[in-house]
């Protein structure tokens, strides 16, 4: 399959997004893949935010459609968005942020690597991100990982930004079928894990392929520099990350059948270092096979199991 054969649709979560939303919504329009779809899913926006999005729909070609999100948290909002639309309907799913800017090569770079696969294994692309400021000015690049993506890695870390991720119908459908009590920490890290689980592929791009601003009202934001180092030790030190994975591991254990054996393996050992004693617990972290992107990071990890912090 040729990649401007491939029909991409977007999934755009909307919540008071007015501000900014009309840029995102010109650079989809912009795009060198012209096959795609909009479906939007706004969660209660009392500003214009629905209006601009219905006056692009009458500017450009492409089939828009707009939905009522659940009114919860932002993950629900864009894992909503996974269950409404059919996967049969298209062969890729992007997600999407409502401030960023997109470049104009975002879709097709992606369609270009999906057909180097099979389609029937859950695949995912997410990729580097430029850093710009509410008023648009540069702020450098999201961190470079060079490590490859695994599930090993998703366990302890999510390394795709859901603003770059695009999965093709096996992993949407992978997503879809989620149980509807299902809690994440959020919806691209659980795609991370899920994908990879599943004995899929993720590939992350070192290339750019959007402008990822940056302000107060950012959900997850840039992760890179001192302040990322920081938050992460307070994250262990105030038993955020055991929160983060009591969370994942329930998730992961709500979609056993999904998962491989060797993801099972690597899910069973890291759960039972968390429940052990000291020696059996680093012994376990080992077995389990989890690293984090850059090596004193790892070591933090077991420094985090010798204070029973995982």
């Amino acid at each position: 399959m040729l990649p401007q054969s491939q029909k991409i649709v977007i999934l755009l979560a909307t919540f008071n997004g007015a501000e900014h939303i009309a840029e995102q919504l010109e650079s989809f329009a912009a795009q060198t893949h012209q096959n795609w779809e909009l479906v939007v899913s706004d969660d209660g926006s009392t500003d214009r935010t629905v209006e601009i999005v219905r006056e692009f729909g009458r500017s450009v070609p492409q089939r828009i459609n707009i939905v009522e999100g659940p009114k919860k948290e932002f993950w629900q909002n864009f894992l909503s968005l996974v269950r409404r639309t059919n996967p049969s309907d298209a062969e890729l799913f992007a997600f999407s942020d409502q401030d960023d800017i997109w470049l104009p090569e975002k879709l097709e770079t992606a369609a270009k690597w999906f057909v180097t696969g099979a389609s029937n294994v859950p695949r995912l692309y997410f990729t580097r991100t430029t850093l710009i400021e509410q008023d648009g000015k540069s702020a450098g690049l999201s961190p470079l990982f060079r490590r490859r993506p695994s599930f090993q890695n998703a366990l302890v870390q999510n390394i795709g930004g859901g603003n770059t991720m695009v999965m093709n119908r096996t992993a949407a459908l992978l997503l879809a079928q989620l149980p509807s009590n299902v809690t994440l920490i959020s919806h691209d890290w659980c795609a991370y894990q899920v994908v990879t689980g599943a004995g899929g592929t993720a590939f992350y791009d070192s290339a750019p392929s959007l402008r990822y601003r940056q302000h107060g009202r950012n959900l997850i934001g840039s992760n890179r520099g001192v302040r990322r180092r920081i938050a992460r030790a307070r994250a262990f030190a105030n038993h955020r990350v055991k929160f983060w994975n009591d969370i994942n591991i329930a998730m992961l254990n709500a979609i056993r059948g999904s998962l491989s054996e060797p993801a099972l393996s690597a899910l069973d050992n890291f759960a039972a270092a968390r429940r052990s004693f000291l020696l059996k617990r680093i012994v376990l972290l080992w077995r389990s096979g989890v690293y984090r992107q850059h090596l004193l990071e790892t070591a933090g990890l077991y420094l985090g199991a010798l204070f029973g912090l995982l």
